[in-house]
């Protein structure tokens, strides 16, 4: 089963996870996003897939919207090779979504479970995460230790890592 916006949904009600939905415009940047007003603007997160220059390892960040992303500084942080954005095709196969909807439920769509998720350490303290139900005409404000048990009940490498560690020169 695909894991669209609806069925995302219904998979947090079937775990009888706590969550607002708010239902809008298609968005495609974090500035749109902003300019949405969600009454819960504080906790919408950037999400980014991202891959080695070998294609070898996939990752899907998830980081405060307002921090810029610094590949050089998360390299260092996961001990990986160079990193680069992954293609829309890889993201369509690997997660079933498209840009401007990259989001944690997109590992839902993993089968192969070939990405991991990787928190900007500072989200380990929020009490919960805004972010778009694998499409980006709603926004869920889903607590995150809610979403970090459904990746652990379905077996979904995650870690959390300090994005603002400077890499070594």
């Amino acid at each position: 089963m695909a894991f669209g916006k609806e069925e995302v949904c219904a998979y947090l009600d079937e775990r009888g996870v706590a969550y607002d939905r708010v239902d809008h415009e298609a968005v495609f940047t974090m500035g749109a996003m902003d300019a949405l007003e969600l009454p819960f603007a504080n906790a919408v997160v950037k999400n980014l897939f991202l891959r080695d220059d070998k294609k070898r390892n996939y990752y899907l960040v998830v980081m405060p919207d307002d921090k810029p992303a610094n590949l050089k500084a998360l390299r260092a942080a996961l001990g990986a090779r160079p990193l680069r954005f992954a293609s829309e095709e890889d993201l369509h196969g690997m997660l079933g979504l498209r840009g401007g909807a990259v989001s944690p439920f997109g590992v839902l769509n993993d089968e192969e479970g070939k990405v991991q998720v990787v928190f900007d350490e500072v989200l380990r303290d929020w009490p919960a995460v805004g972010v778009h139900p694998n499409d980006n005409t709603a926004t869920l404000r889903v607590p995150l230790s809610d979403l970090l048990a459904l990746f652990q009940d379905r077996a979904v490498p995650y870690r959390f890592v300090d994005m603002d560690v400077a890499p070594a020169q």
